[in-house]
């Protein structure tokens, strides 16, 4: 699948939507594009102008060398005629149709052919025994299930999944995330929108991160997150600790909040103005180190207590002045140990340089 988008549309005096990317997955090689962004960034925007909800105020979309619109050439299908598959955040079922009416809706068939058809979609989904129910009859899930055979049995060329699971709690979530990678597994156009980084690494090969407005970055899923290459990028991933640094070697910096000296494993380029730290990377030390490089003793100043996590919130108890003294988060197993060190050492491997 190849998708080109080129687009902007003005939605207030104070937002504009300017997104422009591409994507050409390789022939057999499944996966889903993730876009990852807060509230408010333009991610579902994106996607109703590539599904024709939305027009946009100049631009070119095509799928697959096919135009779907073309501000100069005054081309705009119909959302009908575009081959793409929406999925809304609350699914958009028909209240006043059963599970079956709704899965064949608009199918222009037989209703023998229809019924085949949908039969195929039903057993997939697990609705086997639910073709007569309506909408308000159904769970979170059975609505989401019955909104996907929907939109798959039209065969669309392009998916469209606009934050699939924000309505489903939080077991049912999983269950479903699990569901959607076997779906992926035989499938390259398939496009997520989410603002959890979980579900983006999870679900998604390659991620677009969105903010304002505009693309931020787009790579390969694992690298964007071990690599952000910016705060923004950094954050919108789930960075916590972010410090301006000043630059003492050509591997070695100062973290100005923390009042940190830190060696790091890629050469520090001159555009680096800020080090991250991601809360899952530190790492406890028990004993005296003998070099006793990146290493930080902790003074704690909030702690707190998750299902399975404890989130301890801490400055460096050797920090020479207030202005050294940031507050940095790590998040550990609750299983992992029973005391706090004293002690904490960060990886030169994990450290996060960023551009400002």
């Amino acid at each position: 699948m190849s998708l080109t988008v080129s687009i902007r549309k003005r939605l207030s005096r104070t937002f504009c939507l300017e997104t422009a990317f591409e994507t050409a997955n390789e022939q057999g090689l499944a996966g889903c594009l993730g876009i990852l962004g807060a509230s408010g960034s333009g991610k579902s925007m994106t996607l109703k102008c590539i599904a024709g909800i939305a027009i946009p105020d100049e631009g070119h979309i095509a799928v697959n060398g096919r135009v779907l619109f073309d501000s100069k050439r005054k081309i705009n299908l119909k959302p009908q005629a575009r081959r793409v598959g929406y999925l809304f955040q609350n699914y958009a079922l028909f209240p006043q149709m059963t599970v079956l009416e709704n899965i064949t809706a608009a199918l222009l068939l037989s209703k023998q052919e229809r019924n085949r058809k949908a039969a195929q979609w039903i057993g997939r989904f697990g609705l086997a025994g639910l073709e007569d129910r309506y909408p308000a009859q159904l769970s979170g899930g059975q609505q989401q299930r019955t909104a996907l055979a929907r939109m798959l049995i039209r065969e669309p060329e392009l998916i469209l999944l606009d934050e699939p699971f924000s309505a489903l709690d939080t077991s049912l979530r999983e269950q479903m995330q699990l569901q959607l990678l076997e779906l992926l597994e035989s499938r390259n156009d398939v496009i997520m929108v989410t603002h959890s980084r979980d579900e983006a690494y999870k679900l998604c090969g390659e991620l677009l991160v969105m903010d304002a407005g505009r693309v931020l970055k787009k790579g390969k899923t694992k690298g964007l997150f071990q690599n952000p290459g910016s705060i923004p990028v950094a954050r919108i991933t789930g960075c916590k600790n972010i410090s301006p640094i000043k630059r003492t070697g050509e591997r070695e910096l100062f973290a100005l909040d923390w009042g940190l000296s830190l060696c790091t494993a890629l050469p520090i380029e001159d555009v680096i103005t800020h080090v991250g730290i991601r809360a899952h990377d530190l790492q406890a030390v028990w004993e005296a180190r003998p070099d006793a490089y990146n290493c930080v003793r902790i003074a704690i100043t909030r702690h707190s207590e998750e299902p399975f996590e404890q989130v301890l919130l801490f400055t460096n108890a050797d920090a020479r002045t207030q202005e050294e003294r940031g507050e940095i988060w790590w998040k550990y197993s609750k299983y992992m140990f029973q005391e706090i060190p004293k002690q904490l050492f960060i990886p030169p491997e994990s450290l996060l340089l960023l551009r400002s």
